[in-house]
């Protein structure tokens, strides 16, 4: 015991701010099979929580058990392990780090706020398997997300083989061997599906230098204020992650969950395309839902993405909508159909992606995403953005990472603005307006007449607005496009407002205060 304090006195581990990471190792046996034969537990109690979660063999004889204080104060911990060793210790969690929130929770029922009640506004993108790329890629795809809009990232945890993603990852989950991928080509790879020939994986063993570098990329996402939207599981495989037994799957569930659920930006994406598994059932999906309600004690964000068919967003444990688009044209102008619905936030994780692939999915132009993005806005969604397009590296945003090479991202910025000068905690659709998309604020705790109107491909030269007789508004006209906001003055009863007769205006209507 008093070796144990000693060590982690002198690696400063006395302290941890509110909402970040208190990390105990253990040493214990290397022998047999640790991630199945082992196990460690440990509860964390303070004046304001008490917490049971469990830790994870992390090679080399070393367990750990990771654990996120949801307060300040102090917090005392007791750990129990299968291999005949007890600990406990102390620490104090202090105040959080700047810019640090806590998790994001959904708030009032059709949106989402931090743990603090800060309002977030998901500008999300997908970026399957950017960190498992070379490190150079890695490096630059944080360098392009630093300097974007986008605060949440939609990626995988196992490898994908699919068009435009034939190469081998840095590293594989499990410990083994893959089959020769020289064989594979954009014409040939689909006859590779499943677990192919050639391949040589255990998968009650799990590689740890993966983990670690999955655990890597969560942190320094995290310290970009940006989310991590975990896609556990996916189709688009020829390793056989997608085929594992049942007993395999949740030993994978409780290894994920017990090493990443502590970091505060952490979501779950049960499946990315779960229609799309030939080998899963309805029954598989609940089985892995209820893994993650009983072990993730911090109850991050949950749900789950569809290629055809949407799963059932109504079921408990699902906290939001995943969306992928069902129909060639329509995606946003869903949104208040799906509200209704569902009565949860919406996100539009896949919307179409901004490039010129020969995929269907992956070819509408930058002022097309723009449109949906602000369509989504608008009707109280939450959009996610795609980029596909060719280049001679071959390097694709949608799976590689690196450099955007389109026109919207930078129009997410001018978005991300108005999103933050909207009133918390979003907007709603306004009811009846049958020729524009119009929006208000969605709380009706706060009495504040706050409007947006937006035009899309329409373009009125002028509009008629009529609110009320009594409030005096201040107008302005922003061109969602060019990236500006025209004042128009002040207005009250009925008023006109002149528009310049082009695409992708809108109009927003705020109360005089």
């Amino acid at each position: 015991m008093e070796n144990f304090k000693e060590k982690m006195q002198k690696s400063g581990m006395d302290t941890c701010n509110r909402w970040g990471i208190y990390e105990v190792a253990l040493d214990g046996p290397k022998e047999g099979n640790p991630f199945t034969e082992q196990h460690v537990m440990g509860t964390f109690h303070s004046i304001n929580e008490t917490v049971s979660c469990e830790g994870f063999y992390d090679g080399d004889g070393i367990y750990r058990i990771r654990f996120m204080p949801s307060f300040e104060g102090e917090y005392t911990y007791q750990i129990q392990t299968t291999f005949g060793k007890e600990y406990e210790g102390h620490f104090t969690a202090i105040k959080p780090k700047e810019n640090a929130h806590g998790p994001v929770r959904v708030a009032n029922t059709y949106h989402m706020a931090y743990e603090d009640g800060t309002p977030y506004y998901s500008i999300g993108t997908t970026c399957y398997v950017w960190e498992l790329q070379s490190d150079e890629l890695i490096e630059q795809t944080f360098d392009t997300l630093k300097n974007s809009a986008f605060n949440k990232i939609r990626f995988c945890v196992f490898p994908k083989h699919y068009d435009y993603n034939l190469n081998e990852p840095i590293s594989y989950p499990y410990e083994g061997t893959p089959m020769d991928s020289s064989v594979l080509t954009s014409e040939n790879f689909q006859e590779y599906v499943g677990c192919a020939e050639g391949n040589n994986f255990d998968y009650k063993r799990f590689n740890v230098k993966h983990f670690q570098h999955i655990d890597d990329c969560v942190k320094k996402l995290m310290d970009l204020g940006i989310q991590a939207d975990i896609i556990v599981m996916h189709p688009y495989d020829r390793w056989g992650f997608s085929e594992m037994s049942a007993e395999c799957d949740d030993l994978y569930w409780k290894y994920l969950i017990a090493r990443v659920s502590a970091y505060r930006n952490v979501w779950w994406s049960l499946a990315n395309e779960y229609d799309l598994f030939p080998k899963k059932t309805t029954e598989d999906w609940e089985r892995y839902a209820s893994i993650i309600q009983e072990k993730d004690v911090y109850n991050h964000l949950r749900s789950i993405h569809n290629c055809k068919s949407f799963y059932d967003y109504t079921r408990p444990w699902i906290t939001h909508c995943s969306i992928q688009r069902q129909d060639l044209y329509k995606s946003s102008e869903m949104v208040n159909e799906w509200r209704i619905r569902y009565k949860k936030p919406v996100v539009l994780d896949e919307i179409a992606y901004e490039g010129n692939i020969q995929h269907g999915w992956g070819n509408i132009s930058g002022k097309e995403m723009t449109r949906r993005f602000w369509e989504a806005f608008c009707r109280g969604a939450y959009p996610g953005h795609g980029e596909t397009y060719m280049n001679d590296e071959g390097i694709l945003w949608w799976s590689h990472g690196g450099k955007l090479h389109g026109e919207s991202p930078e129009r997410f910025k001018f978005l991300q603005k108005i999103m933050e000068e909207t009133p918390a905690p979003g907007l709603r659709p306004l009811e009846n307006q049958w020729d524009e998309v119009g929006a208000t604020v969605d709380n009706s705790l706060q009495n504040i007449k706050y409007y947006i109107f937006y035009y899309s491909f329409m373009r009125p030269s002028f509009r008629e607005y009529h609110i009320d007789d009594e409030t005096e508004f201040e107008v302005e006209v922003i061109d969602t496009w060019n990236m500006t906001i025209e004042k128009k003055g002040t207005f009250k009863g009925k008023f006109r407002i002149d528009l310049p007769g082009r695409e992708y205006m809108a109009v927003r209507v705020r109360e005089v205060r």
